[in-house]
């Protein structure tokens, strides 16, 4: 079964001044993974993860925008969190290309073709009141990579090509924690699943079925 991937990060001393810098640092280890280092979209909201967003933008990166100047992550960044509250959560989304398996109709038929197709990350910075200092649980920033399904592929034929696309995804999101770990300055990490399975032993169960 699909489970959601999460990536949390403590830092030392955290305030809330070093949100922004904090981000910044995070988003732009992300871009050397994602070799993009544009903002799809940013929001910021109050006090819990039911509440609306007091402020949202969605950036156009495509051949429509004339200038993606603003959608760089220092930019974003800074607009997004201008006005600075403990009790708000500022959140910016990226993409990067995961291989993922796409059934295409091909002159001997319909087959499985690998490709890399743009997949949604999600970071997340707490501010020390929102949701009831949910930080000390979720992290000072909160990582959601979605699904966990283009590292696990559960429903998938596994095969080798699978279980070798399988792994490009992952050391693509081992490239980013270790980034992360050793230019950001944190003090704790923990990748973690929704349902607490964790994801290195899903991993491991599932490539021992290669057939």
């Amino acid at each position: 079964m699909a489970d959601q991937l999460y990536l949390s990060l403590w830092f030392p001393n955290f305030r809330l001044a070093a949100l922004p810098e904090t981000l910044v640092s995070v988003l732009r280890q992300f871009s050397l993974i994602s070799n993009d280092k544009r903002v799809a979209a940013a929001s910021a909201s109050p006090l819990g993860f039911t509440e609306s967003p007091t402020y949202q933008r969605i950036y156009v990166n495509d051949d429509r925008s004339e200038d993606t100047a603003e959608s760089t992550i220092e930019n974003a960044v800074a607009e997004a969190t201008e006005q600075m509250h403990d009790d708000m959560a500022y959140e910016f989304e990226m993409k990067w290309q995961l291989w993922s398996p796409l059934i295409e109709d091909t002159p001997e038929g319909l087959d499985t073709v690998w490709k890399q197709v743009p997949s949604t990350v999600r970071f997340l910075g707490f501010g020390p009141e929102f949701d009831d200092s949910s930080f000390d649980q979720n992290g000072h920033i909160r990582v959601d990579f979605g699904l966990d399904t283009p590292w696990v592929l559960e429903d998938a034929a596994l095969d080798e090509a699978a279980a070798l696309h399988i792994q490009k995804n992952v050391e693509m999101l081992l490239a980013f924690t270790l980034l992360v770990e050793k230019h950001c300055g944190i003090s704790s990490r923990l990748l973690w699943t929704e349902s607490g399975e964790p994801l290195a032993q899903k991993l491991i169960d599932r490539l021992q079925r290669v057939n």
